[in-house]
């Protein structure tokens, strides 16, 4: 393997011109994207909490007060939807509640679980675990309006497929309450979705494969990973290689259920720690324990990496639902809900915790305070990592054969969520420029451009960027919801009533 590699750099030059490659694609990436990122994440002004953690943390908490705690009340309830118990074999539609679910988390756990939380906690501190679970949790009343509208207002065609998502419901849904301005939103919200696609859904991805490759096989240059698993996503998305897509589909849900196993494993290995391990995440939560912004960022940093990893209030999620049978379209809402509780309440949470038991970041023995690197801006680590690293080292304390196989996870991982984000990207541009063979293919060719920039440049600029798309496509979809959740409460109303009178029957076996 590192023969190939070397074959690959001599290609383009010595080692060390292959790796001023990747200084030339970070310096320019860095340079134009910069100015949207500072926007993005820029303070209110007086204070130190940036616009758009407030404007996500209003918004949950908004839909969580209008719905009554739905994702309290409707918690039973949406264990029931999944297991079956009222679904109708007859009802129109391409997959059932449980395949909906399952389709959905197969592409928000992943990456967000494995490196998202080590972003956050190495920059946050455990604290920004407390507030990962906060907005999870929150974020379940969010999942449950975008995804009620999405298919409320999906397109049924007559061979039994479905197109939905926040497109659909910011025109027809505009429309049907007679509101201006939803084409022009739904046009936004899919650039925006096109800008999302190449960041959290391509970049990031890259950039996080490409650090646990070179974490096992030693450094090389990025842009070799780029080019490699560009070429694979190229052959898959635009040249017909459906057998690679197809085990991938199979492979990735094991590999999560194999993570969540083996922190498990570390966990019960280390139980006597887990209480000293909560309390860490909950004094930091409030105090910082010596990270930089204290109780803000670790607020901030619990923030982006919850909607990073659920992607509650993104939009994306009322696509992958939209696709569900069923009648009723509340009950994919109260099925999505669970989303953003096993993805961050459960799995995000168990990540943390394993790294902070296994003391992969580094603390003060008199003060009790987390070491900060102001050189890098985050907590000082063993080995100085970051990322994906950072998770990979603390499994490692556990288990040393670990790292390979989190390679391994990790790039299906990636290749897994880069295909449901490239078609998600695809259905946004063909919705702005049009249907055709030929614009559908510049998309793809853009897209997996993108995928050598994101494993060429560093985590800095690509995840602030990866951010600052899925919290833009967030700005426009949380206004469609405001204006659109009257609408999710009559739907909610009359199938509350249906249960009740027992118009919806459950259906055995």
């Amino acid at each position: 393997m590192r023969y190939f590699l070397a074959v690959l750099a001599t290609l383009f030059g010595s080692p060390l011109a292959a790796q001023g490659i990747d200084e030339t694609i970070n310096s320019i990436f860095a340079d134009y994207t910069g100015w949207y990122v500072s926007l993005i994440f820029a303070d209110l002004p007086g204070t130190n909490f940036s616009w758009i953690a407030l404007w996500l943390v209003v918004g949950a908490v908004v839909f969580t007060v209008y719905f009554g705690a739905i994702q309290l009340s409707g918690f039973i309830h949406s264990i029931r939807l999944v297991k079956g118990d009222y679904s109708d074999p007859n009802d129109a539609g391409e997959v059932s509640h449980f395949q909906a679910l399952a389709t959905a988390l197969s592409g928000t756990v992943g990456l967000g679980n494995i490196a998202g939380v080590a972003v956050a906690v190495s920059i946050g501190g455990p604290g920004a675990t407390f507030w990962m679970v906060i907005a999870g949790l929150f974020g379940m009343a969010t999942k449950f309006t975008e995804c009620t509208l999405g298919v409320k207002y999906r397109n049924e065609y007559p061979d039994g497929t479905v197109s939905g998502g926040p497109m659909y419901y910011m025109t027809k849904g505009f429309k049907e309450r007679g509101l201006p301005l939803g084409g022009a939103m739904a046009v936004l919200f899919a650039f925006f979705t096109i800008l999302g696609a190449l960041g959290g859904g391509n970049m990031f991805q890259a950039n996080q494969a490409h650090a646990q490759l070179a974490n096992v096989l030693g450094d090389y240059p990025g842009w070799i990973t780029g080019v490699v698993i560009a070429g694979v996503v190229f052959a898959v998305i635009a040249g017909g290689l459906k057998s690679i897509a197809k085990v991938t589909e199979k492979v990735v849900p094991f590999m999560g259920i194999f993570y969540v196993l083996v922190s498990l494993v570390i966990l019960l290995r280390n139980y006597d720690e887990i209480l000293w391990a909560f309390g860490q995440i909950f004094e930091g939560a409030f105090t910082g324990l010596g990270v930089a912004g204290g109780f803000t960022g670790a607020l901030i940093q619990g923030f982006r990496r919850a909607a990073f990893s659920n992607e509650a209030g993104i939009g994306s999620a009322a696509i992958a639902h939209s696709a569900v049978k069923t009648k009723e379209p509340v009950t994919e809402g109260y099925v999505a809900l669970l989303e953003p509780f096993i993805d961050t309440v459960v799995i995000c949470t168990m990540t943390a915790l394993v790294i902070v038991i296994t003391g992969v970041l580094q603390q003060d023995a008199e003060t009790g305070m987390y070491v900060w690197n102001a050189e890098l801006g985050r907590i000082a680590t063993e080995g100085d990592v970051s990322g994906v690293a950072l998770t990979s080292a603390a499994y490692a304390q556990a288990f040393s054969w670990f790292p390979p196989l989190l390679a391994i996870s990790v790039v299906l991982f990636a290749f897994s969520t880069m295909l449901s984000w490239s078609y998600y990207g695809l259905k946004a541009w063909t919705y702005i420029l049009g249907e055709g063979r030929m614009k559908e293919l510049i998309f793809k060719i853009i897209f997996c451009l993108f995928i050598i920039i994101g494993s060429a440049a560093s985590l800095g600029p690509v995840i602030d960027f990866s951010d600052a798309m899925l919290f833009s496509m967030a700005i426009v979809n949380i206004i469609a919801l405001y204006f659109l959740m009257p609408i999710v409460k009559a739907e909610l109303s009359r199938y509350q009533g249906k249960l009740r009178s027992g118009e919806i029957k459950k259906y055995e076996g």
